[in-house]
């Protein structure tokens, strides 16, 4: 913060405080590796422009898994562009499953950086990042993390999983909107040009140049989203009190409720692997014959919120050849009653649609 006034100091203190909470939540070395941003779509370009863009040269190969957001893709597909590097795909099966054996086949020693989800948003599988990571680390390659999906189910450790770069936002984890978080290996953010320039970046400003702050305020332009932050700090202390053994428990039994339930339903289908432990409390479907808009308009009508479309993960779509589909996310605050209606709702779609069944 700008002022050496008493309040100022507080709301530096506060934001401080924060970045330690976040940096404990994920046991990352140190705090200072913790970059505040808007939501992990900024942590992953900041990532793709400031590292990727210094890094990356022709010849390089980018490695994405087919199940990406498109926040983890686009930006290394503009990587790609401008560097002349080669874009590869890692493929999975219709489950998510990324076996050894692609692996194996995705790497070569051109390998210079992979991007990967956590958990896919669509499928709600767990990719093996520290098997990823060590095969990474076999060819001197940067890892970089989407765990925007994975942040609310799966407790995360950066030194275990021995990634580079990590995002992840703040609403997912129940914070508030318009905050996210970037962590980033010491040494490369050290090295790394800003992202953005501007006020509270800098250590001074001459008429030719500028000496640049130490990380992470390098990459922490302008006034921080210090309220954010300190609601980040508040719902990460309340995850924490609530454990991730009981947020699992509570959330495996009632994914495990819906999944036999939409089993159970003629001409529903249910993507992704075939155990609800497998799912991160996602639930993604179709149902014959009917458009994924249209389920959501009819659960809505009974008050259930689920989304449908693209999940912005079209190539995985397009891999799966399903051109949309209606997603069912499930948290531990959820109830048993509320899966009853879910189930109760979908099985009507159809009749609600005239088929008569």
């Amino acid at each position: 913060m700008r002022g050496f006034y008493a309040l100022s100091q507080e709301a530096t203190s506060r934001l401080e405080e924060a970045r330690e909470e976040v940096a404990r939540f994920i046991n990352a070395p140190s705090a200072e590796e913790i970059i505040f941003t808007r939501n992990t779509t900024e942590g992953l370009n900041l990532a793709a422009y400031s590292y990727g863009l210094s890094r990356i040269k022709e010849g390089d190969e980018i490695l994405v898994s087919i199940m990406e957001h498109h926040s983890n893709l686009l930006p290394w597909q503009m990587v790609a562009r401008q560097t002349g590097a080669t874009l590869k795909f890692l493929e999975c099966g219709a489950d998510g499953r990324i076996t050894g054996g692609e692996l194996e086949a995705a790497f070569s020693l051109r390998t210079r950086l992979v991007a990967i989800t956590h958990v896919s948003n669509v499928l709600g599988c767990e990719n093996p990042i520290r098997q990823i990571s060590a095969m990474a680390r076999a060819r001197g390659a940067a890892v970089v993390v989407d765990a925007a999906q994975s942040a609310l189910h799966i407790p995360i450790d950066v030194q275990k999983l021995d990634v580079d770069f990590l995002a992840f936002s703040g609403h997912k984890l129940m914070g508030p909107m318009g905050i996210g978080v970037l962590y980033g290996r010491r040494k490369l953010l050290e090295e790394m040009p800003p992202f953005l320039t501007g006020g509270e970046m800098i250590n001074s400003v001459t008429r030719t140049g500028a000496a640049f702050a130490s990380v992470p305020h390098k990459f922490e332009a302008g006034t921080v989203n210090g309220a954010g932050a300190w609601g980040l700090r508040a719902a990460i202390r309340y995850l924490k009190e609530i454990g991730f053994d009981r947020v699992r428990s509570r959330e495996l039994a009632l994914t495990a409720m819906a999944m036999d339930g939409l089993k159970g339903i003629p001409h529903v289908h249910v993507l992704g692997p075939r155990l609800p432990e497998d799912h991160c409390g996602i639930l993604t479907f179709t149902v014959d014959g009917v458009h994924p808009h249209d389920v959501s308009a009819i659960l809505d009508a009974d008050r259930i919120a689920i989304r449908a479309g693209h999940h912005c993960a079209q190539p995985l779509l397009e891999f799966l050849k399903v051109n949309s589909a209606a997603r069912a996310s499930i948290y531990f605050y959820n109830t048993e009653e509320e899966i009853a209606a879910f189930l109760k709702s979908v099985a009507g779609i159809r009749r609600n649609m005239g088929y008569g069944e």
